[in-house]
């Protein structure tokens, strides 16, 4: 969503919008609600959160708290180098 290239679905992180309206990582890929899929590097990460990309995907608001835990779980993702 951030970076824009296309990667196979199964190395990606689903992230969704509980009926709750909270945005959470979806570990499983089958919880309910609407999904958003990032790759796992952590600038795409930050990418999605600081363009506001994720909120648009998910069709929500994202409040402080939800951005707060998106950015520590993106703090443990690897950069990946770009390619050549």
């Amino acid at each position: 969503m951030a970076c824009r290239q296309a990667r196979p679905k199964r190395t990606l992180i689903r992230l969704v919008r509980t009926a709750a309206g909270q945005v959470e990582v979806d570990t499983t890929g089958k919880q309910a609600g609407r999904g958003a899929y990032l790759c796992a590097d952590a600038a795409c990460w930050e990418l999605a959160l600081k363009r506001d990309r994720l909120a648009r995907a998910l069709r929500a608001r994202l409040v402080p708290e939800d951005v707060q835990r998106l950015a520590a779980y993106a703090a443990t993702l690897p950069r990946q180098q770009p390619g050549p």
